[in-house]
C-alpha cells in the first residue's frame, strides 16, 4: 500500500486534544458541517465534505490522550478507525511537543493506513525557540510532514495536496523480542479469523494486547466462535510479560518517539516567556487563579444567564412570540381549523405552536445560542482545560472531575442548556451524576430570581437557610451518587494549550454546526412532549394530579392546599412554580415561604429540562430520575417544615 485510493472515502483527523484539529477541519471543509453523535456512542463528532475532494468526507475525531483507548472520546476514535472507509489519516500534532505527537504516530504507523502529519502551532514553537527539521522528520517517517499555523491558515492549503499523496508511514520502533513475538502470534490469529480490509492485523494486535475495549469487541464480533483461539494468546502474553504489558508497550513507543524527536529538534534559549505563557500561568496560579475563575464564570453567567436567558428570551418570548407571532398564528388557526380540538392542539394552552415551538425557539434557542458562543470562546482561547484544573479538587468530593464545573455554573442560567453541556464530560457515569445533580438542586436563573426576591423580602436568615440547604443537599447527594453508581471517577488528565485570542470565524462555525444539531434533533422532542401534555390534560390527568397533591402539600409541607397547583406549574416552567408561591406570599408565614422555596427548587425540572434529559440519558434513565427526585423533594421539604417549626 503506497498511496490513497482514488475511490471516495473518509479522511480521518486524529490527534491529541487542543492541538487545533477543529480549526484545520473547518479550513479544509468550509462552513457546511454535520455535528452528531458517532454511531453507537454519545460522543459528538463533526463530518463534512472536503473542499479539495467533494466525493470524500472529513471526520474530525475526538481528541485522544493516548491509544489504546480508555475514555469515551478515545473509544469513539478507535471505532471510527475500525468502521470508516478510511482513505488517509491526517494526524494533527503540537509542534511544541513533538515527542508526545510521535508517541501517537508510532501506534498509528502500525495500522498501515496512509498518513499525513501536520505539526500545528508552528509559530508558537518557533517563539519558544523550538526548530524542527521537517525534511528529516518526513524522511524518517516516510510520509508528508507540514508545519501549520491553523489560526491564520499557514500551511493548511498544502495539506490538501499532501492528503491526495498520503503514504503508509514507516514503523519507528521494534518492540522487545518477546513482546514482538507475542504481537506476531496474535496478529497471525487475527489475520486468519477476522481480517480487516483497511487496518493491519499487527496494529489491531497491538491495540488488543494494550487492552483496547473497542478492538476486543470488534474481534469478538468478527471471529465468533474462533475468538476462543485468539483470547488465550493475549492471556498468555499478559502472564509472561515482565510487568504490565500495556505499560511496557506504551513505554517503548514513548522511548522511540523521544529518540526520533531529539534527532530532528533543536532549541535556542529564550530570555522571557511570551505574553500567552504569562497569562496561562496566571489563570492557574494558586492565588490569582481563583479570582480570575470567578470573574470568567461571572462573565459567562452574565452573557448566558442574564443576556441570553433574560434579555434575549424576553425579546423573543414576550415581544415577538407573545406580542406578534402567537396572536397571528392563533387567529389564522381559528379561522381555518376544521374542529375546536385541532385549534387547542395547535394553539391552546398545551399547543404544538404556543407551547412546543414557543419553548423551543423563544425560550431555549437564545440560551443555547449564547452558550454555544461562550463555550466556543472558552474552547478557542485555551481557558476551558484550565477552568477544569482549578475546580478539580472540589468536584472530586462528589465523584466528578473539574470538567463538571461548566455544566454546574451554566445550570444557574438554564438547566436545560446545562444538561446539554454534560456532553463535554468523558464518561457516561460522570454525565449521569451531573445530570442528576442539575435536575435536583441547581435552580435556573428565572427561578433563582424569584426565590431570592421572595426570601430576601423576609430576612437574610431565610436566604441563608435556603442556600445552605441547597449546597448541603448538592454535596450529600453527589457524594452518595458517586458511591452508588457503578464505575470509577475519571482522573482529570488534560493538556494545557497556550492561551490565545479566539478566532471569531472559527467560533461562529462551531456555533452554527451545533445549532444545526439543536434544530434538527431537539425541536421534534419538544413537540412530542407537548403532545403528551395536551393528551394528559384532555384525559383529565393533570387536574387530577393537582387535586391528589393537595393533602400532601397541606399536611406534610404545611402549605396552603392551593400551593399544589404551583408544583404542577413548576413542571411546565421552573419559574412558574416559584412565581405561584410568590403570588401567595401574603398568605405564607416565613417558615412556609422557606419550606415552599426549598421544595420547589428540589422539585423535578421543567418540561424542557425533562425533554433534554430524555434526549441525553434516554427515557428509562430520565423516568428513574423523576421517580427519585419528586418524592425526595417532598421528603426534604417536610423534614425542613418539622425542623424549622421546632427551632424557629
Amino acid at each position: 500500500m503506497s498511496g490513497t485510493s482514488s475511490l471516495p472515502g473518509t479522511f480521518l483527523l486524529v490527534g491529541h486534544p487542543n492541538v487545533g484539529k477543529s480549526v484545520i477541519f473547518h479550513r479544509l471543509t468550509g462552513a457546511y458541517v454535520n455535528v452528531s453523535n458517532y454511531p453507537g456512542t454519545t460522543v459528538e463528532v463533526t463530518r463534512a465534505s472536503a473542499r479539495f475532494d467533494r466525493e470524500s468526507a472529513l471526520l474530525d475525531t475526538p481528541g485522544v490522550l493516548a491509544l489504546p483507548s480508555r475514555s469515551d472520546d478515545e473509544r469513539t476514535t478507535v471505532r471510527a478507525l475500525l468502521n470508516e472507509p478510511t482513505r488517509a489519516l491526517l494526524q494533527v500534532g503540537d509542534a511544541k511537543n513533538l515527542r508526545r505527537t510521535l508517541t501517537l504516530t508510532a501506534l498509528l504507523a502500525e495500522l498501515r493506513i496512509p498518513l499525513v502529519l501536520a505539526l500545528n502551532m508552528h509559530d508558537e514553537a518557533a517563539a519558544r525557540g523550538v526548530t524542527i527539521d521537517m525534511a528529516a522528520l518526513a524522511d524518517a517517517l516516510g510520509v508528508p510532514v507540514e508545519a501549520t499555523v491553523a489560526t491564520d491558515g499557514q500551511g493548511v492549503g498544502t495539506l490538501a495536496h499532501h492528503l491526495s499523496a498520503a503514504r503508509v508511514p514507516r514503523r519507528i520502533l521494534q518492540y522487545d523480542k518477546a513482546i514482538d513475538a507475542d504481537i506476531e502470534r496474535v496478529a497471525e490469529a487475527i489475520s486468519r479469523h477476522c481480517p480487516h480490509p483497511r487496518l493491519a492485523a499487527r496494529g489491531l494486535a497491538i491495540l488488543y494486547l494494550g487492552g483496547d475495549d473497542e478492538v476486543e469487541a470488534w474481534l469478538r464480533h468478527q471471529a465468533g466462535a474462533a475468538y476462543g483461539e485468539i483470547e488465550p494468546l493475549r492471556r498468555d502474553a499478559l502472564a509472561q510479560a515482565g510487568g504490565d504489558l500495556p505499560t511496557l508497550m506504551a513505554r517503548e513507543r514513548t522511548e522511540a518517539a523521544d529518540v526520533l524527536a531529539t534527532s530532528v529538534v533543536s532549541r535556542s534559549l529564550k530570555s522571557s516567556p511570551l505574553l500567552s505563557q504569562r497569562v496561562g500561568q496566571a489563570v492557574v496560579h494558586p492565588v490569582w487563579g481563583l479570582p480570575i475563575l470567578l470573574a470568567v464564570l461571572d462573565l459567562i453567567y452574565q452573557f448566558v444567564g442574564v443576556f441570553g436567558a433574560t434579555t434575549l428570551v424576553g425579546l423573543l418570548e414576550e415581544d415577538l412570540f407573545e406580542g406578534v407571532l402567537n396572536p397571528a398564528v392563533t387567529q389564522f388557526i381559528e379561522a381555518v381549523a376544521p374542529a375546536s380540538w385541532v385549534t387547542e392542539l395547535l394553539v391552546g394552552q398545551y399547543g404544538l405552536w404556543t407551547m412546543g415551538m414557543t419553548y423551543a425557539l423563544a425560550l431555549i434557542l437564545p440560551i443555547v445560542t449564547t452558550f454555544f458562543l461562550a463555550f466556543g470562546v472558552l474552547e478557542d482561547s485555551g481557558y476551558l482545560p484550565r477552568l477544569s484544573v482549578i475546580a478539580n479538587r472540589l468536584f472530586a468530593l462528589i465523584g466528578l472531575n473539574g470538567r463538571a464545573v461548566l455544566p454546574m455554573v451554566l445550570g444557574l442560567g438554564c438547566v436545560t442548556m446545562a444538561t446539554l453541556t454534560t456532553r463535554i464530560l468523558h464518561s457516561p457515569r460522570e454525565r449521569l451524576i451531573t445530570t442528576f445533580l442539575l435536575a435536583l438542586a441547581i435552580p435556573c436563573s428565572a427561578q433563582l430570581g424569584v426565590v431570592l426576591g421572595m426570601l430576601g423580602s423576609l430576612s437574610f436568615t431565610a436566604v441563608l437557610v435556603w442556600a445552605l440547604a441547597m449546597v448541603g443537599i448538592l454535596m450529600l447527594t453527589g457524594f452518595l451518587a458517586s458511591r452508588l453508581i457503578p464505575g470509577r471517577r475519571i482522573p482529570l488528565v488534560t493538556e494545557l494549550p497556550p492561551m490565545r485570542l479566539p478566532i471569531f470565524g472559527n467560533v461562529l462555525k462551531k456555533t452554527a454546526g451545533r445549532l444545526k444539531w439543536y434544530l434538527v434533533e431537539v425541536i421534534p422532542l419538544f413537540l412530542v412532549g407537548t403532545f403528551l401534555m395536551f393528551s394528559l390534560d384532555k384525559l383529565g390527568v393533570l387536574p387530577a394530579i393537582i387535586r391528589a397533591g393537595e393533602p400532601l402539600v397541606s399536611g406534610w409541607l404545611g402549605l396552603p392546599p392551593e400551593a399544589s397547583a404551583a408544583f404542577v406549574m413548576g413542571f411546565l416552567r421552573r419559574d412558574f412554580g416559584a412565581t405561584g408561591l410568590f403570588a401567595m406570599a401574603d398568605r405564607l408565614s416565613p417558615i412556609q415561604a422557606v419550606v415552599g422555596m426549598i421544595t420547589i427548587t428540589l422539585f423535578i425540572p421543567c418540561f424542557a429540562s425533562l425533554m433534554m434529559m430524555v434526549k441525553e440519558q434516554g427515557v428509562k434513565t430520565a423516568a428513574t430520575m423523576v421517580a427519585l427526585i419528586v418524592p425526595f423533594a417532598f421528603l426534604v421539604g417536610g423534614l425542613f417544615n418539622i425542623a424549622l417549626r421546632a427551632l424557629w
